[in-house]
């Protein structure tokens, strides 16, 4: 048991190193977080979302926005596309792919940022979200685990975080991404916070 403890360790931390030995893969999270603060310097709202674990990702990006990161400060406009009577009503109306796009159609405006969570990027329901979103003119991060997806093409920023075989190594790297974003975003839009380090 000690020993696939210690192989799971090693592997994130393997997946990590390798994530961050790629001066591309911190450009685009440069990237993305200045996609999120011109939005919300505009007024503009962060939409996420995702389906399973990426699901929980989307709704912790959005309450560590409305609710509190690390240190007190107001609240910004980020909201997860998780609601369930939106999502049972379209799933059962349209088909579950149009879960997410349904929601950007019917709340989202220019100025706005999506960050669609995808770790094999090609789940429908998130590329019809990213379509929505070009669509309507609102700006698109994507944060996934397979370089070259469909979802990239649909992106103005997209974050590849390829973690190995299957999806958790993935889902770790992208938490970590996350909280990196909000971060970014409060440095920014909250010196303060951040004045003594």
């Amino acid at each position: 048991m000690i020993e696939h403890i210690r192989n799971n360790l090693v592997e994130a931390r393997s997946a990590l190193d390798a994530f961050l030995q790629d001066e591309h893969n911190l450009e685009t999270v440069a990237d993305a977080a200045r996609l999120l603060v011109n939005s919300f310097r505009q007024s503009g709202k962060a939409f996420s979302c995702g389906n399973g674990g990426s699901m929980c990702d989307a709704m912790h990006f959005a309450e560590e926005f409305t609710g509190r990161f690390r240190r007190n400060r107001p609240a910004v406009a980020a909201i997860a596309i998780s609601d369930p009577t939106h999502m049972s009503c379209v799933a059962n109306d349209f088909g579950y792919d149009q879960v997410f796009a349904r929601y950007v159609d019917a709340h989202g405006r220019r100025d706005d940022v999506l960050l669609a969570i995808s770790t094999s990027g090609k789940s429908p329901s998130i590329l019809l979200a990213a379509q929505a979103a070009r669509e309507r003119g609102i700006r698109v991060i994507g944060l996934t685990g397979k370089p070259g997806s469909p979802l990239q093409d649909l992106c103005d920023v997209c974050i590849c975080c390829p973690g190995g075989a299957y999806a958790d190594r993935t889902q770790e790297l992208h938490i970590k991404v996350i909280h990196i974003l909000i971060e970014l975003v409060e440095r920014e839009l909250f010196p303060e916070n951040y004045a003594s380090q």
